[in-house]
């Protein structure tokens, strides 16, 4: 895909980071560090905000480990060898974006796929198979070496489990799966032929890349919220 987005998983959890920042110390730092042109020490941040040095280095350190802040070290003399003394770690505000939806949504996937689509010189006809190849790299991510020996329900089950974690919200039955929540929602409504066929597509992808073959798709009635798209197996496998 394209950074983060449906089907891959972040390497940090934006509601992790979020809750760092609910502690009006750490909120403070993040605020300090932010509005900082170069990155700063823990001294320096400390007597910014009035705290002790050993709380703001507690805290800093909280929010570089939620991704919010780099970490660097350097010594702030500027002098070199024996003598210059231990290099200072300093933060600076991460290049990391956070984005919080409740229901979740992922409309910037959406963007980053019909852009692509917009660099072809077709881009109705491209938009289906880069957002399948896109699918099919999520689902290669969350590959197992036993898919293709699993039964229908099983896949089904497991192809559920990935979708869940792009917050499609699946529920899940002996034979289908249908998808509570639509990551494209509003595009969708808006949209619907474009956003619903390149949503199927991704979806597609994504069963591909995880080497499932006895689950296919199929357009669902829309209903407010729902994705479009339903999982079914091809054929009854001994459970």
């Amino acid at each position: 895909m394209i950074q983060r987005g449906p089907g891959q998983p972040p390497e940090f959890s934006d509601v992790a980071a979020v809750g760092a920042l609910t502690d009006p110390v750490r909120l403070a730092l993040y605020e300090y560090v932010a509005g900082q042109a170069d990155a700063v020490s823990r001294d320096q941040a400390a007597e910014a905000i009035g705290v002790d040095r050993h709380i703001a280095a507690f805290h800093l350190d909280r929010l570089a480990s939620e991704g919010l802040l780099d970490v660097a070290f350097r010594r702030l003399s500027g002098k070199q060898g024996p003598g210059a003394g231990r290099p200072a770690k300093l933060y600076s505000r991460s290049a990391r974006q956070i984005e919080i939806s409740l229901p979740p949504r992922h409309y910037e996937v959406a963007a980053r796929l019909l852009a692509e689509a917009l660099t072809t010189e077709n881009p109705a006809s491209a938009l289906g198979g880069i957002a399948r190849a896109h699918g099919q790299f999520l689902g290669a991510r969350a590959w197992q070496p036993q898919a293709r020996k699993q039964s229908a329900r099983r896949q089904l089950e497991r192809a559920a489990t990935v979708l869940a974690e792009y917050g499609y919200e699946p529920a899940v039955t002996s034979r289908q799966a249908t998808l509570r929540n639509c990551p494209f929602d509003a595009l969708a409504r808006d949209y619907r032929p474009v956003v619903c066929a390149m949503n199927r597509a991704l979806i597609d992808g994504l069963i591909s890349g995880l080497g499932i073959d006895d689950i296919t798709t199929e357009e669902q009635q829309r209903r407010p919220g729902h994705c479009c798209v339903m999982l079914t197996r091809r054929a009854d496998v001994a459970s």
